[in-house]
């Protein structure tokens, strides 16, 4: 007979509630900008009181919690459910456009703490849906980015215990390095990192206004702008994205996807003093390289007008310009590998060749450890080197080869390398019955006709947390067709998509709650 072990449900809810509570003070930033642009802070008002009244109540259930290992894969999936639903409360409050609905406003914060980017808004406007109601879905995102509860195991010595693990399930990729003696030290590390690349990506954006050379790239845009580029959730307050401002700010806007998509923790080494961690990391060249390769080869497409959808209305001035053939060609690529989402132009006015490509760099993802979504470049790395392996295992089967990262010669143990296989079948697996479940599903839903190709792109858009995907959910449309089984099936794969599934899939499991 099977024996059954306790998990502490109420030590898990407890720390959540502890979460909760800290955490609604970044409603105050919303409420300011409410303020300042003479807008009614309610909203948010309304959102920091359930949030603290329901994280008090929570903590009520355990006055001293305990974290352990089953404890902590239940916290980091009931933290990333609960939070974008405490999110929603702004949203339903306000009650303008689209977003007014429970369903609706369920996805469009679920897309921002996860930082996908996919939205349901109908008008994207500071005129539909005010100035403060856009910063608070900007803002989502850059809390997500880095990791809800990295932050909170930086503040909070309640978590530093058991930060490790909280750390390990809510992060992308591999594993968590440590990059100081205590885990609460690296997770402060890490938001410092981040913050400061925030404030700089301010600074660039901002000072091309002041200079003269980005007119509508107010301090306002310049921060929301920040706030979703270094997360990589490229939500952008404009209707048009980043194509409602001038190349050069397009151009300003890359190297930063670039940085958002790297992971983190090689910064630390750069900014102590050891810069070939970063050039000799096989990760970060691959990941280079990959970017490099598929912005070339759609750059070159563009150039020749062949990545271009036929018709006059559709070539415009692309086809022999190198400089706009480049800069669409690698803001795209960089905006879809690092799962950034932002877009320079509606790419569903190109090829579906060219769109092939885009959805190809989709299952890509950025580097593990940075606020990139997706498969990540880590894992295609190993399975590379792996594949590799077995081949050269068949022609000398006495030989025994380990798998290497790179220059470094770092072991890869086998259990790591069954685990990221494991990983990417169920990835693969999931997206195949997501695909056909949103095609069956458009089906029954009036004035929707999708496509596989789009059923395709807004299954990897969401799961992979990538945002904007092909035709109906294109870079300068929405999600807001789909039925609200399809919204709420989306708002399951996006969330498990941040958790990298596994971390999700293990309580609903058997086995998570039995010996």
């Amino acid at each position: 007979m099977t024996r059954r072990i306790h998990v502490d449900v109420r030590s898990s809810c407890s720390l959540l509630g502890t979460v909760l509570k800290y955490l609604s003070l970044s409603l105050s930033f919303p409420t300011l900008v409410a303020l300042y642009y003479r807008e009614s802070p309610l909203p948010f008002l309304v959102a920091l009181v359930v949030a603290v009244a329901v994280g008090i109540a929570l903590e009520r259930l355990e006055p001293e919690p305990s974290l352990e290992h089953r404890e902590a894969f239940l916290m980091v999936a009931l933290t990333w459910l609960v939070v974008p639903l405490v999110g929603t409360i702004p949203y339903l409050v306000a009650g303008t456009g689209t977003i007014g609905h429970p369903v609706n406003a369920f996805f469009e914060s679920m897309s921002g703490f996860t930082t996908t980017g996919a939205t349901v808004m109908g008008s994207i406007s500071v005129e539909t849906h005010s100035r403060s109601i856009m910063m608070w879905r900007q803002l989502t995102q850059w809390l997500g980015g880095m990791g809800i509860l990295v932050l909170m195991v930086a503040i909070l010595s309640e978590l530093s215990v058991g930060g490790t693990q909280l750390i390990r399930e809510e992060s992308p990729g591999i594993q968590v390095e440590k990059l100081t003696p205590r885990i609460r030290q690296t997770a402060r590390a890490l938001w410092l990192i981040y913050a400061w690349f925030t404030l700089a990506a301010v600074v660039v954006y901002y000072g091309l206004q002041l200079v003269g050379l980005a007119e509508n790239m107010t301090f306002y845009n310049a921060v929301a702008h920040a706030l979703t580029t270094l997360p990589t959730g490229g939500f952008s307050p404009e209707g048009r994205s980043v194509e409602a401002f001038r190349p050069i700010v397009q151009w300003a806007f890359m190297p930063f996807m670039v940085i958002a998509g790297t992971n983190f923790a090689l910064y630390w080494y750069v900014w102590r003093g050891e810069p070939r961690r970063l050039t000799d990391n096989a990760e970060f060249r691959s990941y280079v390289l990959s970017m490099g390769i598929v912005g070339g080869l759609l750059s070159l497409l563009l150039f020749l007008g062949v990545g271009l959808a036929a018709g006059p209305e559709n070539v415009g001035p692309i086809p022999g310009s190198l400089e706009r053939s480049l800069r669409h060609g690698l803001f795209q690529t960089l905006a879809i590998v690092t799962t950034t989402g932002y877009a320079s132009m509606d790419f569903n006015t190109w090829s579906e060749s060219t769109q092939v490509i885009l959805l190809f760099a989709m299952f890509l993802g950025g580097s593990a450890g940075s606020a990139a979504g997706s498969i990540k470049i880590v894992r295609w790395y190993v399975v590379g080197k792996s594949m590799r392996q077995e081949l050269f295992r068949m022609v000398h089967p006495r030989v025994i080869q380990p798998v290497r990262m790179g220059t470094t010669g770092e072991v890869i143990d086998d259990d790591t390398v069954y685990s990221i296989f494991v990983f990417i079948l169920v990835f693969l697996t999931l997206f195949a019955v997501s695909t056909v479940l949103l095609f069956l599903d458009a089906y029954r839903t009036p004035g929707l006709e999708l496509s596989a190709l789009e059923a395709i792109s807004a299954t990897i858009a969401t799961l992979g947390n990538v945002g904007p995907g092909v035709g109906v959910v294109g870079p300068m449309n929405s999600y807001e067709p789909f039925s609200r089984a399809a919204k709420l099936y989306m708002i399951f794969l996006m969330w498990i998509g941040r958790l990298e599934i596994l971390s999700v899939l293990v309580i609903l499991t058997p086995a998570y709650w039995r010996s």
